[in-house]
């Protein structure tokens, strides 16, 4: 699995956030509290959902299952002027990212970041930026489908 290194220009986001670990993941709720209330908001840039994680700088160095972070369900926006109440805003920063082509369920992913992080990341000449990681869900992801497809964003340097 070979990503495609790309530059992201800032981009405005508007959703829902929870804090969660990977010991006691919520992302469940997280997205069953965004999808429903999706369509308030107006000024969406297409039709992308945004999955993002924001992490504490070392997160990954050491690695801890129960560390918290923060989970985003979100949309790309335009603008700010219309957020939604109980809704949130990020601006994700400019900056590079490795762009990896995921096919299959969430069940199944943990396999793929394994090889992201512990042997694609390590070998590529890059390390991991202070930014946040994110997957995108197009068109072709399908909840819960092997034949499910998004893009995962892991932010580099």
């Amino acid at each position: 699995m070979i990503p495609e290194i790309r530059n992201v220009s800032p981009k405005k986001l508007i959703g829902k956030r929870l804090a969660m670990s990977f010991a006691k993941n919520t992302t469940f709720q997280l997205w069953n509290g965004f999808m429903p209330r999706r369509k308030e908001i107006t000024n969406a840039v297409g039709t992308d959902r945004y999955s993002l994680q924001v992490y504490n700088e070392g997160f990954y160095r050491n690695f801890d299952p129960e560390a918290t972070f923060e989970k985003w369900a979100a949309v790309e926006v335009m603008d700010f002027d219309a957020v939604p109440e109980g809704m949130d805003t990020l601006i994700l920063p400019e900056g590079q990212y490795a762009v990896f082509n995921y096919k299959g369920t969430a069940e199944d992913a943990p396999e793929t970041y394994k090889y992201i992080f512990m042997e694609w990341l390590p070998a590529s000449g890059y390390v991991l930026d202070n930014r946040p990681h994110f997957e995108i869900l197009g068109d072709k992801y399908k909840h819960g489908d092997p034949e499910s497809e998004e893009e995962i964003w892991i932010p580099v340097k």
